[in-house]
């Protein structure tokens, strides 16, 4: 992972491939509380390519709004790669989006375990009936840095993502 902020250029590249390609782009966040949703929605144009998100705080809404199985939750946490794919399913789904990022994860500073510490953040990115990754993540720092961190990953990544899914 590259330690730079994804800039606003970096920002209107991404957003000028979707809009080319006619594609859109969703979100539905956890532990960065909409910060990806904001950093798309800076440029202006931008819904273009983006109709919306949803920012799943809490279990219920993961099942409510993203249709995030219950039993998916209780079995393998809100912050599992399982719970991730079935919010990138529900993100597409909801906001009819050819591309979703879906992100859940520990901030902190509390709510971490050993198995699953402040830090841990999993990110999936899925183009509609073409492909999906799912990877869970470690990042250090405050909260802040966390949600900030976790972001520039997910923008980095996605851009890599669409450049190799965009025709397909």
């Amino acid at each position: 992972m590259q330690n730079t902020t994804f800039s606003q250029t970096e920002m209107i590249k991404l957003q000028d491939t979707l809009r080319k390609h006619n594609k859109t782009i969703t979100t539905a966040e956890s532990c960065t509380g909409g910060l990806i949703a904001h950093m798309i929605t800076k440029v202006s144009g931008s819904s273009d390519i983006f109709n919306g998100a949803i920012i799943s705080y809490s279990n219920e809404i993961k099942n409510q709004e993203l249709n995030v199985k219950n039993t998916t939750l209780e079995k393998y946490g809100a912050v599992s790669i399982e719970v991730v794919e079935e919010m990138l399913a529900g993100a597409l789904s909801k906001f009819k989006a050819n591309y979703a990022i879906a992100v859940s994860g520990i901030a902190g500073p509390t709510g971490g375990t050993e198995k699953k510490p402040v830090g841990t953040v999993v990110i999936g990115f899925e183009c509609k009936d073409v492909d999906k990754i799912v990877v869970s993540k470690h990042f250090n720092g405050s909260r802040e840095e966390v949600q900030i961190k976790a972001a520039n990953y997910v923008f980095q990544e996605i851009s890599k993502f669409i450049e190799k899914t965009i025709d397909k």
